[in-house]
């Protein structure tokens, strides 16, 4: 399903339900070693795909630790995404040579908790997300905007090493399966090179929804 969203270079892997014996490395298993079953079988599934994902590439199996901010640490010259939630876990993966970065991010396809909409959302996202639910009411385009802002984090951290709040990138949704985010903060990267934005794409398929950027 992610790969509709992805272009060419990029690989990906993704399972719709936990496994069971995904195998974790030691440095792995010390990050989860006080978690509970569940999300140890989450931590270790979407591991998993980010494995299948780098031999995709020709790469062999490495463990995937936890960086700064908590951000996956990836082979060098590699350039990397992973989520999960209810019902589907994922891993994208791409040479760094061919893209600069990527992120994506999965959400269940349901309304957002409420009065969380005030608390990611600018004034003009929730006007233009307004428009969009009189257009097309079947799509929840709250947890769209959430989905889109998680994504575009993803992005952001591995170029720029530093956090970005939810009001500090200005969303527009599209209902063509397009979106873009505009950065209201300096977004010089840590190499010194420009930054202003994001394009990314999204999709809706039964209970999911996922964004990304690459």
């Amino acid at each position: 399903m992610i790969e509709q969203l992805l272009p060419a270079g990029v690989s990906w892997a993704e399972a719709f339900d936990d496994l069971a014996d995904a195998p974790l490395f030691p440095e792995e298993e010390a990050l989860v070693a006080k978690a509970v079953p569940g999300r140890r079988r989450e931590f270790a599934t979407v591991r998993a795909c980010a494995r299948r994902a780098l031999g995709a590439l020709g790469l062999p199996p490495t463990p995937i630790l936890r960086g700064e901010r908590g951000a996956p640490t990836w082979p060098a010259g590699v350039v990397g995404s992973m989520t999960h939630c209810a019902g589907y876990r994922a891993a994208v993966v791409a040479r760094a040579s061919e893209l600069r970065t990527v992120g994506i991010d999965a959400e269940p396809h349901a309304p957002l908790p409420e009065d969380v909409i005030d608390v990611i959302a600018l004034p003009q996202e929730q006007s233009r997300i307004a428009e969009l639910r009189a257009e097309q009411p079947q799509v929840h385009w709250d947890r769209m905007l959430f989905s889109a802002k998680e994504s575009v984090y993803k992005a952001w951290f591995p170029l720029t090493r530093r956090f970005l709040e939810f009001e500090e990138a200005d969303i527009e949704l599209a209902p063509d399966g397009t979106w873009s985010a505009r950065l209201l903060v300096d977004g010089t990267t840590a190499d010194g090179g420009p930054l202003r934005g994001f394009n990314g794409r999204w999709l809706v398929r039964g209970d999911l929804l996922l964004t990304a950027i690459a």
